[in-house]
């Protein structure tokens, strides 16, 4: 992982600058996340099942106590990307593992795209026009750079197979 996620000093700075209002309320803005990526993508929700509990609607699963810590923990992991900007790859095994659990609960690389367009949308609600196309593209660095780490399990895992 680069150290930096190939991001200058004046991505890192509107990442940060955006995140700001985000991190005020994030279990709100991460619904709105979630609440688009259940809305592009409807077959993620089976993989969100909490004590064997399958939830039937979006709704039904954006409400429940255990989602909502799901959301908590989102937030916290975005949170500490736009924290260590300077030097990602601090993260790089914590992101890693973490890619593993999502490996193992069925989460396909191929979905990591559709999260992105939600983070995207999220962030796009909060801020308004004040989300323009340096701030978009500066996310989306950060994004790519997250996601090459966690989706690198998929690729040890085709490897050994």
């Amino acid at each position: 992982m680069e150290s930096d996620g190939g991001l200058s000093s004046t991505d890192q700075q509107l990442i940060r600058e955006s995140w700001r209002k985000v991190s005020e309320s994030p279990l709100e803005h991460g619904l709105v996340l979630f609440a688009r990526l259940f809305d592009l993508d409807p077959d993620l929700l089976p993989l969100f099942q909490y004590n064997c509990k399958k939830f039937s609607t979006p709704q039904e699963c954006l409400s429940s106590p255990e989602f909502l810590e799901h959301i908590r923990k989102v937030m916290l992991v975005i949170d500490a990307a736009v924290t260590h900007l300077e030097n990602l790859h601090c993260l790089e095994e914590y992101l890693t593992n973490l890619g593993k659990k999502h490996q193992a609960v069925g989460v396909k690389v191929e979905s990591f795209s559709t999260v992105g367009e939600s983070v995207l949308y999220m962030l796009e609600k909060c801020h308004g026009p004040a989300f323009n196309l340096d701030v978009r593209e500066a996310w989306t660095k950060l994004y790519s750079t997250v996601v090459k780490t966690m989706s690198s399990a998929w690729e040890v895992s085709k490897k050994v197979e």
